[in-house]
C-alpha cells in the first residue's frame, strides 16, 4: 500500500502538469516556427527594393513560380503563394469510478465485489482559412528591380 500511494500521486501530478494546448495556441506555435521561411507582405515591404539584382531577390524570396518577358524582353517574376490553415480542437471529460472489494465470509468463504459508474462527454471544433499572396517583380535591362507590386487576400 505504501508503494501505491506515491505512484498514484506521481501519475496525478504528471497528468496535471501535461495540460494540452488549445487548437489556436498550437496553430500559433506552428505559424511562429514557419515564419522564418515564409514569404509575407511584411518581408516584401521590408526587404525588396528598386535596384536590387535578381540574385538578391532570390536570396530574400526564393525562386519565382513563373518568369515571363515583356515586349522589350525584360523579365517579370511572379510569386504566387497559397496557404491553408486548419485548426482542430477537441475536448472530452468525465468521471469514472471503480470499486473493488473482497473479504472473508463465514468459515473461510471468500466474497468479492466490483462495481463501476461513469459519465463522459466530448466536443470538437474545426476552423479552416486560406491566404494568398501574389508578388510581381519587374526587371530592367540590367536585371535589376525596376518596379514591384503585391496583393494579399485572406478568406
Amino acid at each position: 500500500m505504501k508503494f501505491i500511494k506515491p505512484v498514484v500521486f506521481a501519475a496525478l501530478i504528471a497528468g496535471l502538469l501535461s495540460a494540452c494546448q488549445t487548437a489556436s495556441q498550437h496553430a500559433a506555435d506552428v505559424r511562429a516556427a514557419q515564419d522564418g521561411d515564409r514569404v509575407t507582405v511584411g518581408k516584401v515591404q521590408r526587404e525588396i527594393r528598386v535596384g536590387m539584382t535578381n540574385a538578391q531577390v532570390v536570396e530574400v524570396l526564393g525562386a519565382p513560380n513563373m518568369v515571363t518577358t515583356d515586349e522589350q524582353r525584360r523579365e517579370n517574376w511572379v510569386y504566387d503563394k497559397i496557404a491553408t490553415d486548419t485548426a482542430y480542437s477537441s475536448s472530452s471529460g468525465g468521471v469514472n469510478a471503480l470499486i473493488l472489494g473482497g473479504g472473508l465470509v463465514g468459515n473461510a468463504g471468500l466474497a468479492g465485489g466490483a462495481g463501476g459508474a461513469g459519465y463522459s462527454s466530448g466536443a470538437g471544433a474545426r476552423s479552416t482559412s486560406q491566404r494568398t499572396l501574389t508578388i510581381i517583380i519587374k526587371y530592367d535591362d540590367q536585371n535589376k528591380v525596376r518596379d514591384f507590386s503585391y496583393r494579399s487576400s485572406s478568406f
